[in-house]
C-alpha cells in the first residue's frame, strides 16, 4: 500500500490536494482499515498453516477477547479442545504448552478481528457527528459494514463447522469462502478510499487496457481461490519439486477420483498442478496489458503505476517457487505469508489499474 500512496503522493501533490479536506480524512481512515483487513487476511493464513483454527471452541464477543488469565482457565479450555476429533486423531500428543501455542494465532486472529470492528465503527461514528460523511458515503458505508459483519459470520460458521467428533481440519472449500469474501472486502475498502483520494482528472479511458484488467481480475480470482486450497489441504507437500511436478510436468495421479470435480478440488497433486498453471497463464495478460501502457500520458498516474502488477506477480512467483522447493516435510510459514501478501498486493494492483483506466471516454473529450 505504500507504494501506491508513495506515487501518487509524490507525483500529484498539487491535484490531491486539491481534494476536500473532509474526503481525504476519510480516505486515512479507510486506508487504515484496509491495511488492517490485509494483517487480518495474513493472521487467517498463520492461523490455517499452523493447524490453530479449531483451538477455541467458543465463540465470546466480548468475554473471549482475553486469553485464559490462569492455570485452571488454561485447563479448562484445553479440555474443551480435547473434545473434538482434531485433538482425538491428529493431536492426542499435545501438552498444555502446544494447546498454548495454537490457542494464540486463533486468539489473536479473532482479537484483530474485534480491534478491526472498532476501528471502523469509532471513526464512523466520530465523522457522522462532524458532518464528515458526505450524502454520497452513506450507502457504500452501509455495504462496508454488511461486508465486515458478514466476513465476520462466515468466519464463526466456518469454525463451528469442524468442531465436532469427525473433522480434523475446517473444509478447504469453506476456507476458500472466508478468504474471498475477505478478498472482496479488501478489494471494496480500497475501491472507496480510491474515490475519495484520486482526483478525477487522473481517471482514463483505456478500454483495451480495462478489457485486459478484468480478464486478470477473473483470472487471479480463481487462482487465489486455489491459493486457499493449497493452504487448506497443505498441498504444497504433495510436491516440492520445481519446474517440474515430482519428475513431470503432467504428473500422475492427477485424475484418481471418480469424478472430475472431486479432483480439481480435492486432489492434492491435481490442486497444486492447477496453481502453478494458473500462475504461468496469468503472466501472459500481464505482459501484454504492461506492453501497451506504454501509449499512456507520461504525467498520469496509471503511467507511474504500469510496472506494479508485473513487479508484484514476478516476486509472486519466486516465492511461490521458494515455498514449493522448500515443503519437504512442512510448509515454510514464512514464504507462504510472504507469497500471500504479494497476492493480495498482485490483487490491489489490478483493482488500483482497473480504478485508474476505467474512466468514459466521452466524459474525458468533453473534459
Amino acid at each position: 500500500m505504500q507504494i501506491f500512496a508513495a506515487v501518487i503522493f509524490f507525483s500529484h501533490q498539487k491535484n490531491i490536494m486539491d481534494l476536500p479536506k473532509d474526503n481525504r480524512a476519510v480516505a486515512k481512515w479507510l486506508f487504515v482499515g484496509l491495511v488492517m483487513i490485509m494483517v487480518q487476511v495474513l493472521l487467517g493464513g498463520i492461523t490455517r498453516l499452523t493447524g490453530s483454527g479449531l483451538s477455541i471452541t467458543e465463540w465470546q464477543p466480548i468475554i473471549g477477547a482475553f486469553p485464559p488469565m490462569n492455570e485452571d482457565a488454561w485447563q479448562q479450555a484445553f479440555d474443551k479442545y480435547k473434545e473434538i476429533a482434531q485433538f482425538k486423531h491428529l493431536n492426542s500428543h499435545f501438552s498444555l504448552s502446544d494447546f498454548k501455542f495454537i490457542f494464540f494465532w486463533e486468539w489473536l486472529h479473532r482479537d484483530w478481528a474485534r480491534l478491526m470492528g472498532l476501528v471502523f465503527i469509532f471513526p464512523f461514528i466520530y465523522f457522522l457527528i462532524r458532518k464528515k460523511i458526505e450524502r454520497s458515503m452513506v450507502n457504500p458505508m452501509i455495504i462496508l459494514f454488511i461486508l465486515g459483519g458478514l466476513q465476520g459470520a462466515i468466519g464463526w460458521i466456518m469454525v463451528q463447522s469442524g468442531l465436532n467428533a469427525e473433522n480434523l481440519y475446517v473444509s478447504h472449500i469453506r476456507l476458500a469462502v472466508h478468504f474471498i469474501a475477505a478478498l472482496i472486502l479488501l478489494c471494496y475498502v480500497f475501491w472507496f478510499a480510491l474515490k475519495l483520494s484520486i482526483p478525477s482528472t487522473e481517471i482514463l479511458s483505456v478500454p483495451s487496457l480495462r478489457g485486459i484488467n478484468l480478464i486478470l481480475l477473473v483470472l487471479v480470482t480463481i487462482q487465489l481461490i486455489y491459493g486457499a486450497f493449497m493452504a487448506g489441504l497443505h498441498a504444497a507437500l504433495a510436491s516440492h519439486t520445481w519446474p517440474d511436478i515430482n519428475g513431470s510436468y503432467w504428473p500422475a495421479g492427477m485424475l484418481k477420483f471418480s469424478n472430475f470435480w472431486d479432483d480439481i478440488s480435492h486432489n492434492l497433486i491435481t490442486v497444486q498442478f492447477i496453481h502453478r498453471g494458473l500462475a504461468y497463464l496469468i503472466c501472459i495478460p500481464v505482459v501484454i496489458w504492461t506492453l501497451r501502457t506504454k501509449q499512456l500520458p507520461a504525467n498520469s498516474v496509471l503511467y507511474a503505476t504500469r510496472y506494479l502488477p508485473l513487479l508484484f506477480l514476478i516476486i509472486q512467483m519466486v516465492l511461490g517457487i521458494l515455498t514449493i522447493l522448500n515443503s519437504r516435510v512442512e510448509i515454510p510459514v514464512l514464504f507462504a505469508i510472504l507469497h500471500q501478501f504479494v497476492g493480495m498486493l498482485f490483487l490491489l494492483s489490478l483493482v488500483f489499474t482497473l480504478f485508474l483506466s476505467r474512466g468514459n471516454s466521452m466524459r474525458n473529450s468533453q473534459a
